[in-house]
């Protein structure tokens, strides 16, 4: 339980540095870009998404290595468990989307939990910067309409 713990702290800090630093570079490089405001905020979209693929990859490596070679529980049946799977699960949970077709045993549940609260704090923090970036480039423009 211990070790679940200390991966679960480590991919918490981790996926905070990754989301800010991807958000402070948006915040640097978009005043920049001259491109329109719309443009921008397609970019801020892509920009978070693959911020957050690639922390619910982290997950993924992180359940599998547990599961698979730290034998510190388990992920669906043993038949079926992949690095897909992983994947799969870590999507699931990282969204709290919870279809519960793939169900966590053992102490990767401790993880699970984390990864939810993780991934729900950080989406909410991409909703924020977009909101505060569609602020700021509709007002750049003007009234905030494109014709």
């Amino acid at each position: 339980m211990l070790i679940v713990a200390m991966v679960s702290l480590t991919l918490l800090v981790l996926t905070t540095v990754i989301h800010y630093e991807v958000l402070r570079w948006l915040t640097v490089l978009l005043p920049g870009l001259r491109i329109r405001p719309r443009a921008k905020l397609i970019v801020v979209v892509i920009a978070a998404f693959l911020a957050h693929l690639l922390e619910i990859w982290l997950y993924a490596l992180a359940t599998y290595g547990l599961v698979r070679y730290v034998g510190l529980g388990t992920l669906d049946d043993s038949s079926r468990f992949s690095l897909d799977v992983s994947l799969y699960f870590s999507a699931e949970t990282y969204t709290s989307l919870g279809y519960g077709d793939v169900v966590p045993g053992g102490s990767v549940r401790l993880l699970a939990g984390a990864e939810a609260l993780n991934g729900l704090l950080l989406i909410g923090w991409s909703a924020s910067y977009l909101y505060i970036a569609m602020e700021r480039f509709w007002s750049d423009q003007g009234a905030g309409r494109e014709h």
